[in-house]
Formats: structure tokens, C-alpha cells, sequence
């Protein structure tokens, strides 16, 4: 445990797999069930998707075999800063490819 008394936590990988895209979007897991300081979206697939975080929005984009990495607190003074609101719900779209999309969660916890 570290000094402060803060630990990293792992919520469970969320994954959906490119061959089921429509061009339309779909949901990527379940609502976020913290909040998270650091979000990874990995697109190991053959496409890019358009990524939003209310299912309507274009928000941003993933190319292929590629990844983002949201680092909510990296400039962050203080412990529990800045972060994605608990419930927020990842959405993607894209044609249909090969491979999946992955979304990696780590949040704070005492």
C-alpha cells in the first residue's frame, strides 16, 4: 500500500469483437462502475472506430490496430482529481472487421 493510503483498483476488461459492427453504435461493456483516473481503449482490430460517451456524439476516434490512453489525473495536484464520471457508458462504431476492441479501467481506492 502506498503512503498515501491509495491503491490501484482494475475494473474487468471490457471487449467487443469488430465482426458484429453495423455503422451504428454499440455499447462497449457495461457503465463504468467507478471513477476511473486512467481509461486505455485498445483497437486490436482490422478498423477504425468512432468512440462516444453517449451513444450519439462522435466524441473520438480509434484507428486500427492501435490505442488511446486517457490519463484523467496526470496533472493533478491533489488525490482524486480530475476524472470520467461512475456510470459513464464507452460506445463504438465502425464497419465490420476482424478482430476486438478492448476498454481497460483502473481507478483509486483506499
Amino acid at each position: 500500500m502506498s503512503s498515501l493510503g491509495v491503491r490501484v483498483f482494475y475494473e474487468a476488461l471490457r471487449s467487443i469483437d469488430s465482426s458484429t459492427f453495423t455503422g451504428v453504435y454499440q455499447a462497449l461493456g457495461t457503465p463504468l462502475l467507478h471513477n476511473p483516473f486512467l481509461i486505455k481503449m485498445v483497437n486490436a482490430s482490422t478498423v477504425p472506430v468512432t468512440v462516444s460517451v453517449d451513444g450519439v456524439v462522435d466524441h473520438d476516434i480509434c484507428p486500427a490496430v492501435s490505442f488511446f490512453l486517457y490519463d484523467e489525473t496526470s496533472n493533478s495536484s491533489r488525490e482524486g482529481g480530475l476524472t470520467v464520471a461512475k456510470g459513464t457508458q464507452f460506445w463504438v462504431k465502425g464497419a465490420a472487421g476482424v478482430g476486438s476492441v478492448y476498454l481497460v479501467v483502473q481507478y483509486a481506492g483506499g
